[in-house]
């Protein structure tokens, strides 16, 4: 599967993953251009997410991306006002990916299956209106000294969970 798109042109190779996105979408906020997202980008290609929305500043780093992020869909965001809305409007829920109180752990959750999960900025998590945006919040379960794991670690488990969850047994 690796080499699958090798000698593919980029328009074909992004038509034929078109075909068989997952309907999964990752938020990141970027309120402080976080070399971080670039990360999650990379990591939303290898799960072939619907979409990426990076909610506001439309700049980010894409060095961390490795060029995936020409193969996916990436949507900006402005502000929490205009993902919430477009959430609303496509009807795709905001779940949370946060360690603080009130969240669940995400290994015992339940996602739905059109989900978009909302990641912050590495450090400050996630901005408050951007939390109250989040039907719910999921946490994933530590148990050494630091606070927190990294938000590009933290996207992936995320990810995975959710490909736990609604795509086991599929190739």
């Amino acid at each position: 599967m690796v080499d699958r798109y090798r000698y593919w042109l980029h328009d074909a190779i992004v038509a034929d993953l078109d075909t068989r996105r997952h309907p999964l979408h990752v938020v990141i906020e970027n309120l402080q251009h976080d070399f971080n997202i670039g990360s999650v980008v990379r990591t939303a290609n290898a799960f072939n997410v619907a979409e990426v929305h990076v909610v506001g500043r439309r700049r980010w780093n894409r060095r961390g991306a490795m060029v995936t992020d020409r193969y996916l869909h990436v949507r900006h965001h402005p502000d929490v006002a205009d993902l919430t809305a477009w959430a609303a409007a496509e009807g795709v829920p905001l779940v949370g990916i946060e360690n603080g109180p009130g969240s669940v752990p995400i290994e015992t959750a339940t996602l739905p299956r059109t989900v978009a999960l909302v990641l912050g900025q590495e450090g400050p998590g996630l901005s408050p209106d951007l939390l109250a945006a989040c039907g719910a919040t999921l946490s994933i379960s530590q148990f050494g000294s630091t606070r927190s794991i990294n938000v590009g670690a933290a996207a992936a488990i995320a990810m995975h969970a959710w490909v736990r969850e609604h795509m086991e047994g599929t190739a």
